[in-house]
């Protein structure tokens, strides 16, 4: 705000400059040496007289004089201005309208009215960008520091602004649904704890049983072999039992790591290929990748409008970042039961044993050495498709990689 104030600082100067200096030029433009035009006319009109007598003159020509008379009765009691001028020794009166004067009075106050008009309007248009688009935006300078620091507490404040409103809205939810994340992780991972912690104090039991009958055959406390038999089918049963708990300990550590929330609708396939278009046409003309989408017949789809952007999305960045970078294309194969979306890119080294694996969790082949990634973008897919009542798929073509997303009509 230090740089608004002084930019109306600075504009509030300026308006009084231009206010002085127009000022000052109409008065030395309507100065009496400037501005009495009356006077020039008389001094002609005097000459006139001087030369040719009164009967030359013919005051319809004049603009300013409308009448002349010579020294008598009420010589001094005009009803207009006068000037008095003695001619060839006699005096004479001059009668004029001084019409410039009002008329200069007229475009100063019109000047003045002008230049306030406009002053006023841009200080209205100043006071309405602070009130409108700085002050809301000001409200946000320290969100992200804030939510930088975990501090997700202090809500930020609504704005009916047309600027701002929605943007202040929108990080108000942000703000909100981080916040929702955080106490899913901390509930989701206090349970994983008390589950192990739990799993952990049950394993204590069969394996304290393990190793007490293991020392015991150690020792030949058993020497009857049918004895040796019942201790080592018990031995089996307690490993069997470790092995349940095991793998409830893998199961909890891989299942519900992402909260995956699907508002399932309608929406039009061309309002998704627009928004695909949009995000990727220019950024994929800036790399010199030829991007095509090819012809499709506009049907009304069913699922979530966002989570299907962010399935594509997912989809054509692999496109990038595995792929030869040269073309990646959008078709769409046709099917009675759904409509397929699918995103075909060359370069793809990816080998044919990986292809089943690639939508697996923290997943990555061999293909992925020295390029970033968590192993999560295609099991993120295929999870979203799931809940929209969709699938996803891949097939492998020489180098070249196709995958697909099937969504269900409305």
């Amino acid at each position: 705000m230090r740089a608004w104030r002084r930019i109306f600082a600075l504009v509030t100067a300026l308006a009084a400059a231009i206010f002085v200096s127009a000022n000052l030029l109409l008065h030395y433009l309507n100065a009496p040496e400037n501005g009495r035009p009356h006077r020039v006319e008389i001094n002609r009109l005097a000459l006139q007289i001087e030369r040719d007598g009164l009967e030359s003159v013919d005051l319809s020509q004049c603009e300013f004089v409308c009448n002349i008379a010579q020294f008598g009765d009420n010589f001094y009691d005009p009803q207009s201005d006068y000037m008095i001028r003695e001619i060839n020794g006699r005096l004479y009166r001059f009668d004029y309208i001084a019409k410039n004067d009002s008329e200069n009075t007229k475009i100063i106050i019109a000047v003045n009215v002008i230049l306030a008009v406009m002053t006023a309007a841009v200080f209205g248009i100043l006071l309405y960008v602070r009130g409108k688009i700085l002050r809301p935006f000001e409200r946000l300078t320290n969100v992200p520091y804030e939510l930088s620091k975990g501090n997700l507490t202090p809500p930020v404040k609504e704005s009916k602004s047309r600027f701002f409103g929605k943007f202040l809205w929108g990080i108000d939810l942000l703000r909100e649904n981080i916040e929702q994340q955080k106490q899913r992780e901390l509930e989701l991972q206090k349970e994983k704890k008390t589950l192990l912690l739990s799993l952990s104090h049950d394993i204590k039991t069969p394996l304290s049983t393990i190793k007490l009958y293991s020392k015991a055959l150690s020792k030949n406390l058993y020497p009857d072999a049918e004895k040796q038999r019942e201790i080592a089918e018990r031995i089996n049963e307690n490993a069997d039992e470790i092995e349940g708990y095991v793998s409830r300990i893998i199961t909890a550590s891989r299942e519900d790591f992402l909260s995956l929330e699907v508002e399932n609708g309608e929406f039009y396939l061309s309002d998704l290929m627009h928004s695909i278009a949009a995000y990727y046409g220019e950024r994929l003309e800036l790399v010199k990748t030829e991007y095509c989408i090819g012809e499709y017949t506009n049907l009304l789809l069913f699922g979530d409008f966002d989570r299907a952007v962010e399935v594509l999305q997912n989809v054509i960045e692999n496109a990038i970042k595995y792929g030869d970078g040269k073309r990646i294309e959008l078709l769409f194969p046709d099917d009675d039961e759904g409509v397929l979306i699918a995103v075909r890119n060359g370069g793809c080294t990816l080998d044919r044993a990986d292809l089943p694996h690639i939508f697996e969790s923290f997943w990555r082949g061999a293909n992925s050495v020295n390029i970033r990634g968590s192993g999560l973008g295609l099991y993120i897919c295929r999870q979203l498709m799931h809940k929209m009542n969709g699938e996803i798929f891949a097939e492998l073509d020489g180098e070249y990689i196709t995958v697909t997303a099937v969504f269900g009509r409305a």
